[in-house]
């Protein structure tokens, strides 16, 4: 099923990282102008780092695993105390732009400046820079892999092109591209908010890990990657994390899985390059340098008859 698959630290028979993207409330900032009257959403988004972090990091002491979490750098700065708390334990703070903007929608010189604001904060608190970039509602944009590779970034982990690790080319240089996709994120099972303009069935925890599971059971069986892009807002809720509690011991129990960093996994890819032990799929970007001009059935091209 998977042509390439990729050498695994001790024999392990797949990858996880369990990575949470603790966007809290920086989300509702930037939909509303009026956001500080929006109290409601704004107690659902802080559940995330008041609740769920220290929820999540039990689990994470429970299992003795290390795992990476992606914060916005405008939340490093809003819930200073949570993200002492996850380097006290030995976990990864990797880059989430500034306050969750779109990289998609911004110049390159925009782009530039946000994720070097995001750098010098995430260095400040963490005593770190920063390997790793998720971007923002996975919006990658052409300019993203260039702008990683000058600032030294080790790995992304926005893309959505294979089911283990490849690289991303430009004529800048090579990322490590770490991949997860819409069936591991928990957005469409749980969130409903109509601040966020995101109305969906919420669906029962029983119901939703299965989902994750199944994705688990195939990396499992054919040497994939499973990354998990969680939310502690959404995931971190009670019920839910029990499910995922169970989960994790579930995989345990399996064995064969190697539970690491982001950062851990990336440098595990680069060395087995650099042996020789794997040869990587590898993607250039930009796929397309200009807007695609389509040809809709029946019109046709313009000079055509």
């Amino acid at each position: 099923m998977i042509r390439n698959p990729i050498p695994w630290p001790n024999g392990a028979r797949c990858a996880v990282a369990i990575t949470f993207d603790m966007d809290a409330d920086s989300i509702l900032h930037l939909e509303h102008a009026d956001s500080h009257k929006r109290v409601s959403a704004t107690s659902m988004l802080r559940y995330g780092p008041e609740v769920g972090i220290p929820r999540i990091l039990d689990t994470y002491r429970k299992f003795d695993i290390k795992q990476t979490f992606f914060v916005p750098a405008w939340c490093i700065e809003q819930y200073p105390a949570t993200i002492e708390a996850m380097l006290k334990d030995g976990h990864e703070i990797a880059h989430h732009g500034y306050i969750h903007e779109n990289p998609v929608a911004q110049s390159r010189e925009e782009q530039f400046y946000w994720l070097q604001r995001g750098i010098e904060i995430i260095e400040k608190y963490t005593g770190d820079r920063p390997r790793g970039w998720r971007a923002p509602l996975y919006n990658f944009s052409n300019d993203s892999a260039d702008l990683l590779i000058e600032q030294g970034f080790l790995y992304d982990a926005s893309l959505m092109g294979d089911d283990i690790p490849y690289l991303i080319q430009t004529d800048t240089g090579q990322l490590v591209e770490l991949p997860s996709h819409w069936g591991l994120d928990d957005w469409p099972p749980y969130v409903h908010s109509l601040d966020l303009d995101y109305v969906m069935q919420v669906r029962g925890p029983a119901e939703a890990i299965q989902g994750f599971r199944s994705e688990f059971d195939c990396a499992w069986e054919y040497g994939g990657l499973w990354v998990s892009v969680w939310h502690p807002f959404a995931s971190g809720r009670l019920s839910r994390w029990v499910e995922v509690e169970k989960l994790i011991r579930y995989m345990h129990e399996k064995g064969g899985v190697w539970f690491a960093r982001m950062d851990e996994i990336a440098a595990h890819v680069a060395k087995v390059i650099e042996d020789g032990s794997y040869e990587p799929r590898v993607d250039s970007l930009p796929f397309y340098d200009r807007p695609v001009e389509a040809v809709w059935p029946g019109k046709q091209p313009d000079g055509v008859t």
